[in-house]
């Protein structure tokens, strides 16, 4: 029998398939995206019909026996153009530890003139992340629903500049000590790399506890990631409150307080 849950609050996430989307919704709004991600999932719209009846294909089944919840009150139809995701374990990262490795720190001291911003823009960030990417998960109704939360506090980017162009950048929404990062860019090789490692020294300055990388790969292992077991993960979003990334411009690769 198909579970359906009026709200993410009444979702239990430690039960949930390890292999398969930890629940269908279709609330892509700001309240509905943070209450998502207070829960301990993040979501992984289908980018057309084709993809929607293809998801419908394969978790139908888990649907139906009550395995993969549905959230929301519209209606009987499942929402399956909206899958929400939580991996069991789950790739994450110590914000102090974010690096991004010997041979590029060496270069950003001695040759490279990049800096970085803080929330300065997200909206052009996003766009970065998505333009060329297959499948195109981050579709219009999300990226809305995420800078409406941006331009309410819950979800930040950092940027890396050089001359005045953009040339690298990530972005995430904070729940509490944790920032789940969605996506980063780079048009110059390392940028995306600094972008992570800045924004994990931005959010240790406030006292925040994890970058969750969302999907384990080699790239995340070779910043600093590592696996968490998801009861672990989901218990420390319950623990306690955060603070956004320290902002301020600084020069890439800079540790300590902001200089903005």
């Amino acid at each position: 029998m198909v579970a359906r849950h009026g709200s993410w609050s009444s979702v239990d996430l430690s039960a949930v398939p390890v292999d398969a989307p930890a629940a269908f919704c279709a609330d892509l709004s700001p309240e509905g995206l943070l209450a998502g991600y207070r829960a301990g999932a993040y979501p992984m719209p289908a980018e057309d019909e084709y993809a929607r009846y293809l998801s419908e294909a394969r978790f139908e089944d888990l649907v139906a026996s009550g395995d993969i919840p549905v959230v929301g009150t519209g209606g009987d139809e499942v929402p399956y153009e909206v899958a929400w995701w939580s991996p069991d374990p789950r790739p994450v990262i110590a914000p102090a530890a974010a690096r991004v490795g010997r041979r590029l720190s060496r270069t950003l001291r001695n040759r490279l003139r990049w800096s970085t911003t803080v929330d300065t823009a997200f909206a052009r960030v996003v766009d970065e992340c998505r333009a060329d990417r297959v499948p195109r998960w981050l579709t219009v109704p999300l990226k809305e629903g995420l800078c409406e939360l941006h331009r309410a506090g819950s979800a930040h980017s950092v940027e890396v500049w050089e001359d005045g162009e953009l040339i690298g950048g990530a972005f995430g929404v904070r729940v509490g000590p944790v920032l789940s990062l969605d996506s980063m860019f780079h048009r110059c090789p390392g940028a995306g790399r600094v972008a992570i490692a800045d924004l994990g020294a931005r959010f240790a300055e406030v006292g925040g506890q994890l970058l969750d990388a969302q999907w384990d790969s080699p790239a995340v292992r070779s910043l600093g990631g590592s696996p968490m077991p998801r009861a672990w993960y989901l218990e420390l979003l319950r623990s306690g409150r955060g603070a956004p990334p320290r902002g301020g411009r600084r020069a890439a690769g800079e540790r300590g307080p902001s200089a903005g």
